[in-house]
């Protein structure tokens, strides 16, 4: 791929994103405009937001490289994705919206009249937020370095500068309508290459070799055992990600919440055909990617590789565009739910609060992304869930629907999953992908159950403890809000 062609490409969006972003600046004067849009975004603009925010590094390159080296256990992956989104349509998305807070902290605190719930719920969700942007930061570095030849380092810098200004030009506003373009953008740039590449190969009358006919890569088929645990992280993290559950504030109301997940199910199950495409052609006609350490990158490289030419360059280019937005999106959405938090419980939940937070949101994780090498994108993104399964989702699901649940309960269970799956993680840094054992590879089948049974447990020791508001914040929680009745 020309260089040069990836560089306009990568320069393009970002201009794009930021002039979107300076749009959302002229309509953005409240605190509740930075902080959910006034709550006033209507379903499909909400959906297609989701999907530009959720749709991230590991979705748009990640997936596609596991399949390459992998083969059919990867699908897992894009499966439990968009799974996860039904279990959000049956049990969070509604009573969430119905809660009136503006974070995952302010839902906890409200549900257990509790500071200290809120200050740890404040450190599990930011934890959560950076180990979630460290991955697209990778995933950035790693697009700049092959498409154009300049320094890893320069993507992460560019994803970290274009989040920061948009971001604090319109919070959560100006958020919604950059990542809504974002996820057509992503689907376009996935779509339209796929389908040239497909009738290319089916005019120079290459024959089709069945995926399940061949193992490319050597690879050993993951057990049931990773199977079970990934589809566990990633039907029960979904529920966790504090940039997707702060989206449901958006909404006006209980039943546009659940529009909204109908509306993101749709759209992840098109987006999801894509990276699996590429995935399987790649290992059908270019598997020497996976062999040479290049399986992340078979999306950027494919177009080239079997199109070649200006053609060849040009929808590369259209791939690399649609990369950056994965990286900004998923980036974005995330600054701004740590940004809504470290600004209500540190710098006291002002404008110049959130802004200020938003900046510090993206440049931590910078360093981390500096000092850290990238693990294969969607494995990455993987641990992360498997941490938000163990931490964020049982105070939720709890909170929601069992009223027993105490703040005893709730901070033991959340330490529990954070310490345990934390500590996997740690340990399968230390030991290395040849030494980690599997169990300690794939956390979330044990962790997750621990923690809820530890939050059980323990609100069961410490009945005494349920708040005297339980009764009337739960009623809250499950009344359908009353339609909006016009008069004519």
């Amino acid at each position: 791929m020309n260089p040069a062609v990836g560089l306009v490409a990568l320069v393009v969006v970002s201009v794009a994103t930021a002039v979107i972003g300076f749009y959302g600046l002229r309509i953005s004067r409240t605190t509740g405009d930075f902080y959910v849009a006034s709550r006033t975004v209507p379903p499909w603009w909400n959906a297609s937001a989701i999907g530009g925010e959720y749709l991230s590094a590991a979705s748009f390159l990640g997936v596609a490289g596991l399949i390459l080296l992998s083969g059919t256990d990867a699908l897992w992956f894009p499966v439990g994705y968009t799974a996860g989104y039904l279990m959000l349509l049956l049990f969070v998305a509604a009573p969430l919206r119905r809660s009136g807070a503006y974070t995952i902290p302010d839902f906890t605190e409200a549900r257990l009249d509790s500071r200290a719930v809120r200050r740890v719920t404040s450190v599990v969700v930011v934890v959560v937020g950076w180990l979630y942007i460290v991955p697209q930061l990778h995933g950035a570095a790693l697009t700049i370095r092959i498409t154009t030849g300049l320094p890893a380092w320069v993507g992460s810098v560019a994803v970290v500068v274009v989040v920061c200004l948009t971001v604090v030009a319109g919070g959560m506003r100006s958020i919604t309508f950059v990542q809504a373009f974002q996820y057509w953008l992503k689907l376009t740039a996935l779509a339209v290459p796929v389908l040239f590449i497909v009738f290319a190969l089916m005019g120079n009358g290459s024959a089709a070799v069945a995926p399940a006919a061949v193992n490319p890569t050597g690879i050993a088929a993951a057990g049931p055992y990773q199977n079970i645990s990934l589809l566990v992280a990633l039907l029960f993290g979904t529920l966790g990600l504090p940039h997707v559950l702060v989206r449901f504030y958006t909404n006006p109301d209980g039943q546009s919440a659940r529009r909204t997940t109908l509306i993101v199910l749709g759209l992840l199950s098109v987006f999801y055909l894509f990276p699996t495409a590429y995935g399987l052609i790649g290992r059908m006609f270019a598997p020497e990617l996976a062999r040479s350490g290049q399986a992340d990158a078979v999306v950027l490289l494919l177009p080239g590789q079997l199109i070649g030419g200006t053609a060849g360059d040009l929808l590369s280019a259209l791939v690399v565009a649609g990369a950056f937005a994965a990286f900004l999106s998923t980036t974005s959405g995330l600054v701004v739910s740590l940004a809504g938090v470290i600004s209500q419980d540190v710098l006291g939940g002002s404008v110049r609060g959130f802004r200020l937070a938003a900046v510090i949101s993206a440049v931590v994780p910078l360093g981390f992304a500096f000092t850290t090498d990238s693990l294969a994108l969607a494995g990455s993104v993987g641990l992360v869930f498997a941490f938000t399964a163990s931490t964020v989702c049982p105070v939720l699901l709890l909170g929601i629907w069992w009223r027993g649940l105490t703040d005893t309960g709730a901070i033991a269970g959340m330490v529990t999953g954070g310490v345990l799956c934390g500590g996997a993680m740690v340990s399968g840094s230390v030991l290395g992908a040849a030494g980690t054992p599997f169990w300690l590879a794939q956390p979330a089948a044990w962790t997750v159950p621990a923690a809820f049974a530890v939050m059980v447990v323990v609100s069961r020791a410490t009945k005494r403890r349920v708040p005297r508001t339980m009764a009337r914040v739960m009623t809250r929680l499950h009344t359908p809000e009353r339609p909006l009745v016009t008069e004519r």
